[in-house]
C-alpha cells in the first residue's frame, strides 16, 4: 500500500467516522430534549468552543508543521544538487589520471541519490538506494583521499574534501528528513478532536425542527479533506503535493555529469 494511498484510506475512513458522530449527536440531542426539554443545550456553548478551538490550533500547527518540513526538503534537494556539482567540478583539480574512475563513482551516486526518491512508494527499493549510495560514498572518499595523499596535492585537497564532505552530509540531512512527518500520536489526537467536534455539532443541529444533511455533509467533508492535505503534506513523493519540480535540480544535474 503506498503513502498516498494509506492515506487517502485514512481520510475516507474519518469522512465516514465524521457523519456517524453528526448523526449520533443530533439523535442524542433530540433524546435529551424530549427528556430536558429546553435544558438539553444549557451550558454546552463553552465546550463547544473549547473543541473547536482546539481543533483549530491542531490543524494549524499540523498544517505549519507539514510547509515547513516541505519547504526544508525542497531546499535540501537543491543543497544536494549543487554540492554533488560543486564536488564535481573540482575533480578537475586531480591529475588527469585519478579522474576517470571518480568521475565515473560520481555518476554512479547520482544515480543512486536519485532512485532513493524515484522509488519513495517502495521501502525495499528505497533503502537498497540509499545503501548503494552509502557504499558508493566510501569508494568515493578513499578514492579521493589516495588521489591527494601526495604532498603536491596538498592545495587540491584543502578544496576538494570539504566539497565531498558536504556533499555527504547534505544526503545524511536528506536520509533524517525522509524520516521526520507529523507524530503519530499528534494525527490520532487530531483525528479523536474532529470526531468529537462533529458529535457536539450533531448534538448542536438537534435544537432545529429537522437535521440538514447540507450542512453535515459540508462539515464532515472540508474537516476530512483538510485532514487528508496534512496528511499529504508529509508524503511530497506519491500524493497529490509533489516536489517534482524541486527534482529537476537533480535531474539537470544528471545530464551533466557523464
Amino acid at each position: 500500500m503506498t503513502p498516498a494511498f494509506h492515506e487517502l484510506v485514512i481520510s475516507m475512513a474519518l469522512l465516514a467516522g465524521l457523519i456517524l458522530c453528526l448523526e449520533a449527536g443530533y439523535r442524542l440531542g433530540l433524546h435529551n430534549m424530549a427528556v430536558l426539554g429546553g435544558r438539553a443545550h444549557e451550558g454546552i456553548g463553552a465546550i463547544e468552543a473549547a473543541v473547536y478551538g482546539l481543533l483549530g490550533l491542531l490543524i494549524g500547527f499540523s498544517f505549519s508543521g507539514g510547509f515547513s518540513r516541505l519547504d526544508e526538503r525542497r531546499h535540501q534537494i537543491v543543497q544536494e544538487a549543487n554540492a554533488i556539482g560543486t564536488a564535481d567540478l573540482r575533480l578537475d583539480l586531480l591529475p588527469a589520471e585519478a579522474q576517470p574512475e571518480l568521475r565515473h563513482l560520481f555518476h554512479d551516486y547520482l544515480e543512486a541519490r536519485i532512485d532513493v526518491y524515484q522509488s519513495f512508494s517502495d521501502e525495499h527499493d528505497r533503502d537498497e538506494a540509499i545503501d548503494k549510495a552509502a557504499q558508493i560514498q566510501q569508494q568515493i572518499w578513499s578514492r579521493a583521499v589516495a588521489a591527494t595523499a601526495d604532498s603536491s596535492q596538498s592545495s587540491v585537497r584543502i578544496l576538494l574534501i570539504p566539497a565531498l564532505n558536504e556533499m555527504f552530509d547534505i544526503a545524511t540531512r536528506r536520509t533524517v528528513a525522509l524520516h521526520t512527518r507529523l507524530p503519530g500520536l499528534i494525527v490520532k489526537l487530531l483525528m479523536s478532536v474532529a470526531l468529537m467536534s462533529a458529535l457536539l455539532t450533531g448534538y448542536g443541529l438537534a435544537q432545529g425542527k429537522r437535521r440538514s444533511w447540507l450542512h453535515m455533509l459540508v462539515f464532515a467533508v472540508v474537516i476530512a479533506t483538510t485532514i487528508y492535505v496534512v496528511l499529504d503534506l508529509e508524503d511530497p513523493r506519491t500524493g497529490l503535493i509533489r516536489l517534482d519540480s524541486a527534482d529537476q535540480a537533480m535531474l539537470q544535474l544528471r545530464s551533466m555529469i557523464r
